[in-house]
């Protein structure tokens, strides 16, 4: 009895430590954020006295709802638009029966061992003839198909029971109604948790909105580079504006926790 209760201590108390490591960063942030401009580099774990000086000097340097609204369209269009590839290519490769649908699967999924570096020029090619460039649909395009996406789907897809399915036929509905009205209800949580991690991975994308927009105030963090210069960086506005794109993620969080736990464990059961 008493090893048991040792070992559930030592267990929380390391998730409790690890925790705290990874929440540290975040908290420093926004202390960083709420001190005054000249206690910017100050080493005390307290923001103390709290100043907003930071933000309104980002929001004064920096369109900050726009920014905010940028990021957002290219974060939620990019994670829809890989969520619904990604239902319609599993769908079709659990419930239909076709030459080759392994090789595909596996050909499909291997797209995802391809480094982004390697057709981020024939996409570049390809944005420019249809006049995409600098534009924030053009950041959306190459990143509708998600090869991890179709893998995940796929696999809550595959333990879906068929009984449910033929059921379904039998009462005349078509395999667009079937998917829609019988398989994606079930598959909420799954499809909460894959959004939230799609809309994170866009959210936070650097590399590519820097190669196809050509204005440093297009997105988020393309915004936090207006900060940075050759007299020196602004630690504080940058801070400030780094802990406003940290709010939308969070909010997203918090509002998909319980789908985001379900599917968690619905995964480990069978």
């Amino acid at each position: 009895m008493m090893i048991d209760r040792l070992r559930r201590v030592g267990s929380h108390t390391l998730l409790a430590g690890t925790a705290l490591v990874c929440v540290f960063p975040i908290y420093w942030l926004l202390a960083t954020s709420l001190r005054r401009p000249e206690d910017v580099t100050s080493l005390s774990p307290l923001p103390w006295p709290i100043s907003i000086a930071n933000y309104t000097d980002a929001a004064a340097k920096v369109d900050v709802l726009g920014l905010i609204g940028n990021t957002f369209f290219v974060a939620v269009f990019s994670a829809v638009g890989q969520l619904l590839v990604a239902l319609l290519a599993s769908y079709a490769f659990v419930m239909y029966t076709f030459p080759l649908r392994n090789l595909l699967y596996l050909a499909f999924v291997g797209t995802w061992l391809v480094p982004f570096q390697v057709t981020m020029l024939p996409n570049y090619v390809l944005l420019t003839n249809l006049g995409l460039i600098n534009s924030l649909v053009g950041v959306v395009v190459p990143t509708l198909c998600s090869a991890l996406a179709v893998l995940l789907l796929r696999q809550h897809m595959a333990s879906f029971p068929k009984e449910l399915v033929a059921a379904a036929k039998i009462d005349g509905r078509s395999s667009w109604s079937i998917l829609w009205t019988v398989i994606v209800p079930n598959l909420r949580p799954a499809l909460a948790a894959l959004g939230i991690l799609l809309f994170i991975n866009a959210w936070n994308e650097y590399f590519w909105p820097a190669v196809v927009l050509r204005q440093s105030n297009s997105v988020l963090q393309l915004g936090l580079r207006s900060f940075m210069g050759t007299e020196g960086d602004q630690w504080g506005p940058m801070m400030a504006l780094a802990s406003l794109a940290c709010l939308p993620v969070l909010v997203m969080y918090l509002l998909l926790q319980r789908h985001i736990v379900n599917a968690f464990v619905r995964s480990g059961l069978k």
